[in-house]
């Protein structure tokens, strides 16, 4: 304790006899301070406000899937963070309020600069609370610039939401129409194709040919029905060949009329087979076309034998036999179903044919009627998107114009802090003058250990390693007492005459008596 003791001692020692370098170092320091203080350092004054933007309203989940709703909290976020763009700050230096019309081109673009840069708009807590904050030597300008940028916020937001919802629905009608042309055009190819493939379009491959089958059946059909009917008329005729039309005149009853002609029975059941044939079908099916046309033929037959038979001026003997009379209908009716069925097996062949020619296109027709129908159901479907999306847009740009989607709140209103922002005038004064101190007592440090002198006969045995053999006291002439007498009160005056500087420079930045 006691070498401790000794060492500070001596260092405290050596310090005193360099104090006038150490008081030199505080003097500069302490006068640098002052004159940064004065031409560099500015108070800067803070002005700030809070902005809570509400974006829950009652409407909102009301219209949830009937209008179309943005994300209003993104864009709010988006706003928020691109609020303090060249635009807007052109526009807050343009304010006659702010007062900095007057700029030269180099003052405006220097100004426009740091004002960026020191706008600061950042969440506050909750996601959509916002503090807008500012700094500037003028607090009054201060003021007013929050103001203006609260201002600039709360209608940026309206603006651009009116602007994007304008232009999503110019987007949209010019799509719409774009799209309204090629559903035209995708509707007038299918219909062309349609039309050129008549009869092979809507069925599938697997339905066509099905048909086909199912054709080759009914003609195979028709054919064992055409050769049934055919047989039982040939066995018909032999029949009717070997029956007597008359029969003897004492067998005849009183009043029997005589009975028809074969041509007459023939049309009788042809008119038959023709009422049943119009139940079933229509007036162009085949079968009962080729019932008239035989109808016809009869009819004109039987005019030819009346007249026959007038020109000759005499009337045969009417068949009165009811055996040969029966068969004679049966007869007529056989020709009459074998004409239908081979009627009927004509018109079925001829599809058959045509069926068969075409069954070689059939999958070259389905696969270009697919694709159309694809193309057109993705034309279809965009463009009824669009037309949905545009109706949606449409009603949530109506709620827009009729409520407030978002609603911004002023919670702080701006106002300026009454003392400067760190780092003040009076912060870096006090900080120069303590550090002027520290700079005067480390430079008498500094100088003790770079150029170490001994105070004591132990510390030069200490330093040479040798024995000391005696020592010798100075003796101070009155005169040079004296001298140092004054030199201390003069080192004591001028500390004395630092501190008073410093402490009133402090009064003086306390009171902000400087420009």
């Amino acid at each position: 304790m006691d070498d401790l003791f000794r060492q500070i001692t001596g260092i405290l020692v050596a310090m005193w006899s360099r104090r006038w370098f150490g008081l030199a170092a505080a003097w500069a320091v302490s006068l640098l301070a002052m004159a940064a203080v004065t031409m560099v350092i500015r108070d800067r004054y803070e002005a700030s406000a809070k902005v809570f933007v509400d974006t829950q309203t009652v409407l909102k989940p009301l219209m949830s899937g009937l209008a179309f709703q943005p994300d209003v909290d993104q864009q709010v976020r988006m706003l928020a963070r691109t609020l303090i763009s060249r635009p807007n700050v052109e526009r807050l230096i343009s304010s006659p309020r702010v007062g900095l019309q007057g700029l030269s081109p180099s003052d405006r673009e220097k100004t426009i600069d740091r004002l960026t840069r020191e706008i600061k708009v950042a969440p506050s807590g909750d996601a959509n609370l916002f503090a807008i904050t500012y700094r500037d030597i003028n607090p009054q300008r201060a003021q007013i610039m929050v103001d203006e940028l609260v201002s600039l916020f709360v209608s940026s937001g309206v603006t651009d939401k009116q602007r994007d919802s304008e232009q999503a629905r110019r987007f949209l009608d010019d799509q719409i129409k774009s799209y309204e042309a090629k559903l035209t055009e995708s509707e007038n190819r299918l219909k062309d194709f349609k039309l050129r493939n008549f009869g092979l379009t809507g069925t599938s491959n697997q339905d066509y040919f099905a048909r086909m089958s199912a054709a080759t059946e009914e003609v195979n059909r028709l054919k064992i029905e055409l050769q049934a009917s055919e047989q039982a008329r040939d066995a018909l005729r032999r029949e009717l060949s070997q029956e007597d039309p008359s029969m003897p005149v004492e067998a005849m009853m009183p009043g029997m009329v005589p009975i028809q002609s074969d041509t007459e029975a023939r049309l009788d059941a042809q008119r038959r087979q023709l009422d049943e044939l119009l139940r079933r079908y229509t007036d162009q099916h085949p079968d009962v076309l080729a019932a008239r046309r035989t109808i016809t033929q009869l009819e004109q037959q039987k005019r030819s034998e009346q007249d026959a038979r007038r020109s000759e001026g005499k009337r045969g003997p009417a068949p009165t036999s009811p055996v040969f009379q029966r068969i004679r209908v049966s007869l007529a009716e056989a020709e009459a179903k074998v004409a239908s069925l081979r009627g009927q097996l004509s018109a079925q062949q001829s599809q058959l044919e045509q069926a068969r020619s075409m069954a070689g296109r059939m999958p070259e027709v389905e696969a270009e009627l697919t694709q159309l129908n694809r193309d057109y159901d993705i034309v279809r479907k965009n463009y009824e998107q669009l037309v949905a999306r545009r109706e949606s847009a449409s009603l949530g740009e109506k709620i827009d114009l009729t409520t407030k989607v978002a609603d911004f709140r002023v919670v702080e209103p701006p106002r300026v802090s009454p003392t400067p922002a760190k780092p003040s005038r009076m912060l870096v004064s006090v900080m120069g003058f303590l550090a002027a101190i520290a700079a005067g007592a480390g430079i008498a440090f500094a100088l003790t250990q770079v150029f170490p002198t001994v105070q004591d006969s132990r510390g030069l045995r200490e330093i040479g390693g040798r024995p000391i053999l005696g020592s010798a006291s100075l003796v101070i002439s009155p005169q040079a007492s004296d001298d140092v007498r004054r030199a201390n009160h003069l080192f004591f005056g001028l500390t004395g005459l630092f501190v008073i500087v410093n402490v009133f420079w402090l009064i003086v930045i306390r009171q902000n008596w400087l420009p």
